[in-house]
């Protein structure tokens, strides 16, 4: 059997999506819930201006970043996985939490090959650098750019990525859902 080159965001994708909503709301004084976060951009789900947003995220980047919970049917498949396949872990996140994220990481006992904090949302060219197969992701508009360049997207279902997808998205619920696609469809491609 081959290997698949798999690429695997982290934030709302091996954690729980929402893990910040209880900093932003003491921040901003509301009372948001998982399912208000509709929209990805959290300044709108907030309804503050981008620049108030992005300077709360700035203080609190490293206590936002440290209260992450791994997702709880995560492990087992990712242990799964890692036996017979390349996992790189792309996210969006910066070098300032590049600690936290190991630690993250580590302290869950979580296998990978690699990671990549970006700093940015675009993935396309480290998926071309990691000859990725398969990309799972939580970010809409990251699944779009990314399968649009030819790359197929496992989305993980949250309430701010439910729009019309393309043919090369799939949209699940549970890693065991990922877990059966990438048996099902992908390894025997590459068997």
């Amino acid at each position: 059997m081959g290997k698949l080159n798999i690429c695997i965001d982290i934030d709302g994708t091996i954690t729980n999506a929402y893990y910040w909503i209880p900093f932003a709301n003491k921040y901003f004084n509301k009372d948001i819930k998982e399912e208000d976060v509709t929209l990805y951009e959290m300044h709108e789900v907030f309804n503050v201006p981008k620049e108030k947003y992005t300077k709360f995220y700035n203080k609190y980047i490293r206590e936002i970043h440290e209260a992450a919970v791994l997702r709880e049917d995560v492990k087992p498949i990712v242990d799964k996985l890692s036996q017979e396949n390349n996992l790189y872990f792309v996210t969006a996140r910066d070098k300032r939490v590049e600690d936290i994220t190991i630690n993250f990481l580590k302290d869950n006992k979580i296998p990978y090959n690699d990671l990549f904090l970006l700093g940015n949302h675009y993935k396309v060219d480290k998926a071309i650098e990691l000859s990725c197969d398969v990309f799972i992701e939580d970010n809409y508009s990251n699944a779009i750019q990314l399968s649009e360049s030819g790359f197929d997207v496992i989305l993980i279902d949250t309430y701010y990525n439910r729009k019309k997808l393309n043919d090369k998205i799939t949209r699940v619920k549970t890693w065991d859902e990922i877990y059966n696609i990438i048996m099902n469809k992908y390894l025997q491609k590459v068997s």
